[in-house]
């Protein structure tokens, strides 16, 4: 069986925490960008449909983009 070398462990780890931030980036600027749509166009009863359809983007968004990465991954 091969070994790994300790820098190419490194350097995946360091990919794949950068998903984690990518991810946690999206979202977050989605549902601010949906909140401030909410904001100034929302919905007289308080329903803040902008930031529940940005949030559900940014989550869709998020896992095509872990998805593409890991195939890139697992081609190597």
């Amino acid at each position: 069986m091969k070994e790994k070398k300790p820098k190419n462990q490194l350097k995946n780890w360091a990919m794949f925490s950068g998903i984690a931030f990518q991810m946690g980036a999206t979202i977050f600027l989605c549902a601010w960008g949906g909140k401030k749509l909410d904001e100034r166009y929302g919905d007289p009863d308080g329903t803040n449909w902008f930031t529940l359809g940005l949030v559900l983007f940014g989550v869709a968004a998020s896992l095509y983009a872990v998805l593409r990465m890991l195939k890139k991954f697992n081609d190597k």
